[in-house]
């Protein structure tokens, strides 16, 4: 007899504002389906400044459409400005017309902040205090948000009937604190003590993330729960068939924040000497992802440098259906990340049949041993001579990389939850 669930909806309530889901947000988006969409017997938690509070799972589910309906993920490639603009950037136009979000400029971000406080409202007024929670329920956590609050957890202790289950994510701000804006150390600390304290069980994304979190666990003498590894479900809109681009010269993609532990600064290195090798023939590259901290001399290249400047493009705002189509397109994924939990848009490329080269680490040897090339991220000669072997006309190279992605077959949500389900269940 399977335990009543009650999900943790507070990140997805905050996600309302937001255009576009991150990573996390599909963690959280997958697990609301699986659990509120498909078990009669669950209920949300939303931890609010008075307390948890608990939503029928009719409301909890009006959350989960309230978000998707938010984000328009559902957008093909070909009516996404952003994709539009890219391509036209990358001299492919697109066939057809745009269609912009119907209202005047800046009206879908109003909507959706009106949404999330109408959404907060009705949660004040409609749900009930944890004693409401059912006994004996499994308490699901998939996001870090509020763990630095403990006292947000603190009913726990009141509910030992209460089993619960946390999504770790990564620990890579305690691992690698020179990658994170100043705090978050501490800050990730104190999440993963709460994890620590309140865990019956502990979900990761990769055996990494799993091995280092027991390990700060043992440091800190919390005992050790069952620790269930699921690789992240990729996104349907990733795969071999769909739309393209056919850009004119050979085009590399990076993706992710644009941020020191990702290494941009690295490939921005690269393309000033490919710059000065190749001139006009200077492949681009695209870099897909904001800009985020910690990133000035990467930012500086891309602003003042002009072998950057010349031929590697920013892009961001992309749906998925655009970035699938954009990687359908590209000559490969440049992963040099120092340190990733998953390194989720390399399995990504692999479903598109890109090839990929990434950094050997162990998150991207566990995900794509066989199928990617790896360099060490600090060997620029290693990286500098894979681009120009790439880039060339009937590349050897890149036919082997993608010969290696033949038949590959991406990790989806069912068989994430088919690893993490016994754990759940023995609980």
């Amino acid at each position: 007899m399977q335990r009543p669930t009650a999900f943790d909806l507070t990140r997805l309530v905050t996600r309302l504002r937001h255009a576009s889901p991150s990573g996390i947000d599909r963690v959280d988006l997958a697990y609301a389906h699986a659990f509120l969409g498909h078990r009669e017997k669950s209920v949300g938690v939303v931890s609010t400044a008075v307390g948890p509070r608990v939503l029928p799972r009719e409301e909890a589910l009006s959350i989960v459409a309230a978000v998707e309906a938010g984000w328009i993920e559902d957008r093909p490639a070909d009516e996404d400005p952003a994709y539009r603009r890219l391509a036209a950037r990358l001299g492919a136009p697109v066939p057809g017309e745009a269609r912009e979000p119907a209202g005047k400029p800046g009206s879908a971000a109003r909507d959706r902040r009106l949404i999330q406080a109408r959404t907060v409202a009705r949660i004040l007024a409609r749900s009930r205090p944890i004693a409401a929670l059912p006994r004996d329920s499994l308490y699901l956590h998939t996001s870090h948000l509020r763990l630095d609050k403990p006292g947000r957890f603190d009913w726990l202790y009141d509910r030992r009937d209460v089993r619960a289950a946390f999504f770790v994510h990564d620990v890579i701000p305690i691992s690698h604190p020179e990658y994170g804006r100043a705090g978050e150390a501490a800050r990730h600390e104190v999440r993963m003590r709460t994890v620590g304290r309140h865990a019956a069980a502990i979900l990761v994304n990769s055996e990494d993330t799993g091995r280092r979190t027991l390990a700060l666990l043992d440091a800190w003498r919390f005992p050790r729960p069952p620790v269930a590894v699921g690789h992240l479900g990729v996104e349907p809109a990733f795969g071999r068939e769909g739309p393209r681009l056919h850009p004119p010269r050979p085009t590399f993609l990076a993706c992710g924040t644009i941020e020191s532990r990702k290494n941009h600064l690295l490939l921005f290195q690269l393309w000033r000497v490919l710059a000065e090798r190749h001139g006009a023939a200077t492949p681009r590259l695209v870099v897909v992802g904001r800009r985020g901290w910690e990133a000035e001399s990467a930012i500086d290249m891309l602003e003042r440098c002009p072998g950057v400047t010349a031929h590697v493009i920013e892009a961001s705002g992309l749906s998925t259906h655009g970035l699938a189509a954009l990687m359908r397109s590209c000559t490969a994924l440049l992963m040099p990340s120092f340190t990733e939990g998953y390194g989720i848009p390399v399995v990504e490329a692999a479903a598109s049949g890109l090839p990929v080269v990434a950094s050997d680490i162990p998150a991207h040897r566990e995900i794509a041993e066989g199928l990617a090339r790896f360099h060490d991220p600090l060997d620029g000669p290693g990286w500098l001579a894979a681009v120009e072997r790439l880039m060339e006309a009937g590349s050897p190279l890149r036919a082997d990389l993608a010969g290696r992605l033949e038949g590959y077959r991406p990790p989806d949500w069912p068989a994430h939850f088919a690893a993490v389900g016994p754990t759940l269940a023995a609980l």
